[in-house]
């Protein structure tokens, strides 16, 4: 059993809760994930099972796709809406406490100022380690560290019509209505407005939604927040976890299990003949002469039935295909 899940995660739990109910529904440990998402997130989690584990680091670096729902009037200290309203949230320089003061026309004025490349500060309630140590670990014991910013890219950003609780599937927006939030605001008032951003890996929605709340002088948090897209991975590919138990006890995974080749369908290929193939499970460089792959260049190795044999590098000096992951 090798290939790739496309899981739509719930709200609520984990992405490590994820891939434990995925080992014991396909009866498997060899699972592993190309990216987290945080409990309150819903959406697009790309499980790799068995030899294509070996393939994340062709996956992990593709970039993703969000529909978000950003909360103007206060900012919390998660920076979504599990989090507890900051103190200064109530602090009077912030210019806008209210809905009425902020138009669609101003906002998308400050979204203009995001696109393209832009630097991020990591948030302390965040999975990144530092020393060792993941930030929420810190963050959780009220230790504070100083982040160095890291670049990213914004290629997307739009403003999107706030998902009712029935659309989009963002089935974590409700919960807004639970949030903490000052006790003298009035939580009518506040403004919500759907986001949806295409971005590089590594882009923290919740710090761009602070951010975008700065340029409006309002604080602002994550109402929702929901992953559509990780590379080539949909929500049209997507099963939840009650859909994939339904799948396996009817045995039918292999209708949704998509294939270690199909899943590096990006890369460029080379088709093996089977002595080539033998020489490749070997390690052996093969000659390949090919103008248009560049040096140090990622390359499928398959077979003529298209079976994932290796992924090997590209050498453009010496127009040869190094096997580096080995598959079969």
């Amino acid at each position: 059993m090798n290939g790739v899940l496309i899981i739509d995660k719930p709200v609520r739990i984990t992405s490590h809760d994820v891939v434990a109910r995925c080992r014991r529904i396909l009866k498997t440990k060899r699972i592993g994930h190309t990216g987290t998402l945080d409990p309150f997130a819903t959406g697009v989690m790309v499980i790799l099972v068995g030899q294509a584990t070996r393939l994340a680091q062709f996956l992990d670096k593709d970039a993703k796709e969000y529909e978000a729902v950003v909360r103007l009037g206060f900012e919390t200290d998660t920076g979504d809406f599990t989090g507890s309203p900051k103190p200064e949230a109530q602090s009077s320089k912030f210019k806008v406490q209210s809905s009425k003061t902020v138009s669609a026309a101003e906002i998308e004025d400050v979204l203009k100022e995001f696109r393209g490349e832009i630097e991020q500060t990591p948030p302390m309630y965040s999975a990144k380690k530092v020393a060792g140590k993941k930030l929420y670990e810190l963050a959780r014991a009220g230790i504070e560290i100083e982040r160095k910013p890291c670049k990213v890219t914004i290629y997307e950003l739009e403003m999107i019509q706030p998902p009712k609780k029935n659309e989009l599937r963002i089935t974590n927006y409700e919960l807004r209505e639970e949030t903490n939030r000052p006790p003298t605001t009035d939580h009518r008032s506040l403004n919500d407005f759907g986001l949806r951003v295409l971005c590089s890996a590594g882009t923290y929605i919740r710090v761009l939604a602070e951010e975008i709340g700065k340029k409006l002088e309002t604080g602002a948090h994550l109402a929702a927040l929901r992953r559509t897209r990780a590379g080539n991975f949909d929500l049209s590919k997507a099963v939840t976890l009650e859909e994939l138990e339904e799948i396996v006890a009817a045995q039918k995974l292999d209708e949704i299990l998509i294939s270690m080749n199909k899943a590096v369908a990006h890369l460029p290929k080379v088709v093996l003949s089977e002595t080539e193939i033998k020489q490749t499970q070997n390690g052996t460089k093969l000659r390949f002469a090919n103008n248009e792959m560049k040096d140090n260049q990622a390359v499928r190795m398959i077979d003529k039935a298209e079976n994932l044999i290796a992924v090997g590098f590209y050498d453009q000096r010496e127009k040869t295909v190094q096997p580096r992951v080995v598959l079969i």
